[in-house]
């Protein structure tokens, strides 16, 4: 059900997701509405005057079958989620009017096999929100996701189902059904009852308005978010404001400005692709200011896309809802089925980590106020001023500069850098193909086959441009999921990037931690095509949150082997590899700057499960925010990475809400996970990369995932991997 993954470690990231994308509210009811799973199976339409809608036709073509990209019309969403969802709700009469003794055949099976159709559709709904996104399309969804919440609540809360389900459950000869089978009834059971299945007639109305008003209200976040995001813009017209840019980031603002009506202008869009870079290298601290201003202040300048509100009344809802599920909070709620298993566990965590980060940090700004003050600047280090004298540090201390770097980055290359890797760990080649629709023509399509059998894994699309419509970041979808219940059913999943698409015939140049976030995203996208599962509920990244990072934190970490580096960061216009000098500069400076991305990550971390542990309190969130800060000592050159009013994390649904902890709790494995292959032959060690993919990568959420990764490592993980690869000190173990 996981269809959106964000690593807030690296520049490209957004406010959004990772994690669960929408729709997460109803997410317990893992097989009926999984957002991104398997399409297969019969497709009755009774509505008439459907049989032509393209939303409801079963997946046709090559690869076992590709969504219809070409054929969708957005006002086809409407009827076909209807019909689709009557679809369903008459599947799951079907099996609770089976009269047969329950058993996990005819109930959990059965189960896994309803909805086909709505997963289809769902899929489609969702790429055409997040790519495609029109005021058409937020109408739709402001009518549609409301309906969906409650039909979903219709099916948890379906009493003769859940019956079944306990039956089930509770009875003895479960014992004799395998593992994966034993997991999924447990998935199954634990997600119903923390759904409110148990609850009283009563409290279930109440708990299925509180999650219709909320699918209300994650919509209106969104779309606020969205619009102050593609509607505002600094607009610059004098050129010498740009000195310091790059040239090919002032032909990209040109560019901009021009698709905007602008002439003689400049415009830097409100997206952190772009105000990132600028405020790293703009000359004029003025501009920086005003930039950093419009970025941090999304949804939060009181006009009509302002958030604050939205976000009081999606607290309210959730801190009433854990209570009549019988948790304290919301986040003892959503807690309850992740690793941390508590909030005080994650909690433990994250303040480990925040007094050495904030240390760091005052080391930092210490470095960055010596060198303003021999320029002669006569300032304070400001949070506008941080990115921009953070890189003159780095050039002084380590005589390395990102632009140098950023000649050797091209995105097509790198690309194939990634195709290196997973053939090198996973057995796993990509090939390019052209029968297959896309939805926009920036979209390739990459058939994967098992390199020694040729036998197909699934298909990868890449959508690696920023356009209008599409909301901004990095992400991973999974449009269909791997499984074996009806047949021999391949995953389809896609990487979506923002870059900035270059002139014809010149190649796309990133920065080095875009890099690193397009690794980051790929590594979702290979833990979802090593998938070798039965049941679509428990394929590929359908795992806890604060696990379903791991693998990608982890993939992320081959951008800096040498056998990437040497072979595929090659300069655009040479075509010589990165020399080893500009190599030992990047791994000397590794653990530079991270004192500010851990606090400003962390920090959202902290905010987020404290306003989610205040429980039913009315809290005004720009207060929140400022009292919590300065209660833990925030530092005040630095904000949190995803301020509240542009939290899409944990306000455009449920899925990462009291979760935003999950990317520290993932790294800490990431970490140690990587030193498996350094302690031994390596990164590319073929036998720790077998016990990677038998014990991580290809069991979805087969396995209990802490089991599952003492299976890989052969123990429990611990910190210090991460501290050190941080700069922090190691806590001496007492």
């Amino acid at each position: 059900m996981i269809n959106v993954y964000l690593a807030p470690l690296n520049n490209t990231h957004i406010s959004t997701h990772l994690m669960i994308k929408k729709l997460a509210f109803y997410s317990m009811l893992i097989a009926v509405i999984s957002l991104m799973t398997q399409c297969t199976g019969n497709n009755t339409k009774k509505n008439s005057g459907l049989s032509s809608n393209s939303l409801l036709q079963k997946w046709e073509g090559p690869y076992n079958g590709v969504p219809p990209f070409d054929k969708v019309k957005a006002d086809e969403f409407k009827p076909a989620l209807e019909a689709a969802m009557g679809e369903n709700r008459e599947e799951i009469a079907k099996l609770v009017d089976n009269k047969e003794t329950p058993s996990f055949q005819n109930t959990i099976e059965g189960l896994e096999k309803t909805g086909t159709t709505l997963k289809r559709v769902i899929a489609l709904y969702g790429i055409w929100k997040s790519n495609l996104s029109t005021p058409q399309m937020d109408s739709i969804q402001e009518e549609m996701e409301p309906r969906l919440a409650a039909f979903s609540d219709s099916i948890i809360q379906n009493t003769a189902l859940f019956k079944k389900i306990e039956t089930v459950y509770n009875d003895s000869a479960k014992k004799n059904l395998n593992p994966e089978q034993q997991r999924l009834l447990e998935r199954y059971y634990k997600s119903f009852v923390l759904a409110g299945a148990k609850l009283d007639a009563d409290s279930k109305a109440k708990v299925a308005d509180i999650n219709k008003k909320l699918a209300g209200l994650f919509t209106t976040f969104s779309k606020h978010q969205l619009a102050d995001e593609g509607d505002k813009f600094l607009e610059i017209t004098n050129e010498k404001d740009l000195d310091g840019l790059p040239d090919d980031f002032k032909a990209a603002a040109k560019d901009a400005a021009a698709a905007k009506g602008k002439k003689d202008s400049w415009a830097i869009s409100n997206t952190r692709s772009s105000v990132a870079p600028f405020i790293t290298y703009c000359n004029n601290r003025d501009m920086r200011e005003k930039a950093w201003r419009m970025f941090i202040n999304r949804g939060d300048n009181g006009d009509a896309n302002d958030n604050n509100a939205t976000i009081t009344e999606i607290l309210q809802l959730r801190a009433q809802r854990a209570l009549l599920l019988g948790y304290p909070t919301h986040a003892h709620w959503r807690l309850a089925d992740k690793m941390a298993k508590t909030p005080e566990n994650a909690m433990a965590l994250l303040e480990s980590v925040w007094t050495p980060a904030v240390l760091k940090v005052k080391e930092e700004v210490s470095d960055m106020q010596k060198l303003a003050d021999k320029e002669g600047a006569k300032i304070k280090i400001e949070a506008w001023d941080y990115r921009y004298y953070a890189e003159k540090v780095r050039k002084e201390k380590y005589d390395i500069n990102q632009e140098e770097v950023k000649q050797y980055m091209q995105l097509e290359k790198l690309r194939e850098g990634m195709f290196y890797v997973a053939g090198e760990l996973f057995n796993m080649q990509f090939t390019q193909v052209s029968d297959a629709p896309v939805y926009h023509p920036d979209i390739r399509v990459f058939k994967v086959t098992d390199k020694t059998s040729g036998e197909l894994i699934g298909m990868w699309y890449f959508d690696p441009y920023a356009r209008k419509g599409k909301r901004s970041g990095a992400w991973m979808n999974a449009y269909r999921d791997q499984e074996k219940l009806n047949g021999n059913i391949t995953t389809i999943v896609s990487n979506n990037c923002n870059f900035i698409k270059g002139k014809d015939g010149e190649p796309v140049l990133i920065s080095f931690d875009d890099a690193t976030t397009l690794f980051h995203e790929f590594g979702h996208a290979l833990h979802g095509l090593s998938s070798r599962v039965t049941y679509p509920t428990l394929s590929g990244t359908n795992v806890a949150t604060d696990y379903v990072e791991f693998p990608s934190q982890l993939l992320q970490r081959w951008l800096t082997t040498p056998e990437v580096l040497n072979k595929f960061a090659l300069h655009y216009k040479t075509g010589e590899p990165l020399p080893q000098a500009l190599i030992d500069k990047i791994h000397n400076s590794s653990k530079f700057n991270k004192g500010f991305e851990t606090v400003e990550a962390v920090a959202s971390a902290l905010v987020d499960m404290k306003i989610h542990l205040a429980g039913n309190v009315k809290i005004n969130p720009d207060s929140f925010e400022r009292a919590t800060l300065e209660s833990i000592g925030m530092p005040s050159e630095i904000v949190m990475r995803h301020r509240l009013p542009q939290f899409g994390h944990i306000f455009s649904d449920d899925g990462y809400s009291a979760g935003y902890y999950s990317y520290l709790w993932s790294d800490v494995l990431s970490a140690d996970a990587y030193s498996a292959f350094t302690e031994a032959g390596g990164p590319y060690d073929k036998a720790v990369a077998k016990r990677l993919v038998d014990h991580v990568f290809s069991v979805g959420g087969t396995v209990d995932e802490a089991e599952g990764y003492k299976a890989f490592r052969g123990r429990e993980p611990n910190s210090d991997a991460l501290m050190k690869s941080r700069g922090f000190p190691i806590p001496v173990k007492k």
